[in-house]
């Protein structure tokens, strides 16, 4: 089956069912000295393991007539890098939500928590509420930075979710998945911790997709009329969050994203679809259009620049892992590929002198590459051997470079690939192990670090240790 981006968006909708008011700083006044301020920007690559990073630098350079494996990604080159363990304090292969805590509030927890800490049982609402765990964002806030978040899924999806929600089963998008006992012990869904976000003057730029979890389902999606809107309580968040703070701004498409001024707008909130947004390779087929992750990052870095104290931004490129986990080695790689075009305009716009610019993944996954194919072998073909002969396997067939450990790619005979493209953006790559949907991995991730503060990424790291190295940096402070 065809793996068109618009129909993997009905189908996630179906199985699953954002400075200040006024700018912190005037327009047009004098930024303050280098000296004085301090920005962070963190690129999480999701389930951007280091055979995906290589994989994704071969496809870069091949697409742009290499052979690919000199290429470098504009992360390549940074100065300062480590491994990075993974693992969640109950769970030897980790999810999103346990690994974005450790990095974003600095200690690990359970697979399945948002900001909450170890010690509370999965679903347990008032052991959440009793054990929070506070996000660098949170404490950015607090101190008088600006801050934002961007990405490709829904901005309610466990990664973003992870910069400024609390919850003890990442599921809790909107009030639809909360339990009884939630509600009666007093928590919120993610999409209402995200409007009724009260650190500082709140969240200057929220750009994302998922506006299914913000609006009522008695509302119909702008973009998809077919598509309801996913709150039982009746409530239209994004109707809230304009009106709780003068001279806010919300878009959902294209037309209206390219409209926004960084000048001059207020705190901005684009939601580009109703669950995640379109694979990299599949905007161009989008019904209303939505901006590149390089355009989003461009605008809120020209948006929160002007901060006086400085800022934090997290920029997600989450769709990788949607690719992997659909067996799926062409999307997910060409999102990697637009998450390093994000890294490239995040260098050409800050300055080292006051702006970490750290780049890494919260997990990776089970792509493997293989088989000893010569020198600029086409990365998502068959093998063919430094010899000029096609590799056979031991029944005489082609097989392809990448390949998965287990996954929806597997089948019991493998094909004659003769005859086949492997190299469509619809291809799902073998897998050794049949699955629904392919898993993580549990291996190290990579660090890539640029900037200030840049030389605390080094050697082997926890993954929570991340977190000192972006709060030295933006405080001059672990804690």
């Amino acid at each position: 089956m065809g793996l068109n981006g618009s129909k993997i968006l009905v189908a996630v909708l179906a199985s699953e069912l954002l400075w200040g008011c006024a700018m912190k700083d005037a327009p047009g006044a004098n930024a303050p000295s280098p000296s004085t301020r301090r920005n962070v920007i963190l690129f999480l690559g999701d389930g951007m393991g280091i055979s995906t990073i290589t994989a994704a630098r071969i496809f870069a350079g091949q697409q742009r007539g290499g052979t690919g494996e000199e290429y470098e990604l504009p992360f390549d080159r940074f100065p300062h890098v480590a491994l990075v363990k993974t693992y969640n304090t109950d769970a030897q292969v980790a999810d999103s939500a346990g690994t974005m805590t450790a990095i974003m509030a600095g200690e690990k927890t359970r697979i399945g928590f948002v900001n909450v800490a170890a010690n509370v049982e999965h679903g347990d609402c008032a052991g959440s509420l009793a054990n929070p765990l506070t996000s660098l964002l949170e404490l950015a806030e607090d101190r008088g930075w600006a801050s934002g978040i961007i990405s490709t899924t829904r901005i309610t999806h466990a990664t973003p979710a992870a910069t400024f929600a609390h919850a003890p089963d990442r599921e809790w998008e909107s009030d639809a998945q909360l339990t009884p006992d939630a509600v009666a012990a007093g928590c919120r869904d993610i999409a209402r911790q995200l409007v009724e976000f009260d650190r500082g003057d709140g969240i200057d730029v929220i750009l994302g997709g998922g506006r299914v979890p913000l609006l009522p389902s008695t509302e119909r999606d702008p973009e998809y009329g077919e598509v309801p809107g996913g709150r039982r309580d009746g409530r239209n968040l994004v109707d809230e969050w304009r009106a709780a703070a003068v001279g806010r701004r919300y878009v959902w498409n294209a037309e209206q994203f390219a409209a926004l001024s960084p000048a001059s707008d207020g705190q901005v909130l684009g939601l580009f679809e109703p669950s995640h947004m379109q694979y990299e390779i599949d905007r161009t087929g989008d019904r209303a259009g939505e901006p590149s992750l390089e355009e989003m990052t461009r605008f809120a870095i020209r948006k929160l620049e002007r901060a006086p104290k400085g800022f934090f931004l997290m920029v997600e490129g989450g769709r990788i892992d949607h690719g992997h986990h659909g067996g799926n080695a062409y999307r997910a790689l060409s999102d990697t590929v637009a998450m390093a075009d994000a890294v490239a305009a995040a260098l050409e716009l800050t300055d080292p002198a006051e702006t970490l610019i750290l780049v890494t993944a919260d997990h990776s996954h089970t792509l493997t590459i293989s088989g000893y194919p010569k020198r600029g072998n086409p990365i998502l073909g068959v093998v063919v051997m430094p010899n000029g002969k096609p590799a056979r396997d031991l029944k005489g067939r082609p097989y392809t470079t990448l390949g998965y450990a287990n996954g929806p790619g597997y089948q019991s005979e493998l094909p004659d690939l003769r005859d086949v493209d492997t190299g469509a953006a619809d291809y799902r790559q073998p897998a050794a192990i049949p699955l629904h949907g392919e898993t993580h991995a549990g291996e190290d991730v990579a660090a890539f670090a640029h900037g200030r503060g840049a030389e605390g990424v080094r050697g082997v790291m926890e993954q929570h240790r991340l977190y000192d190295v972006m709060a030295g940096a933006l405080f001059g402070e672990n804690r």
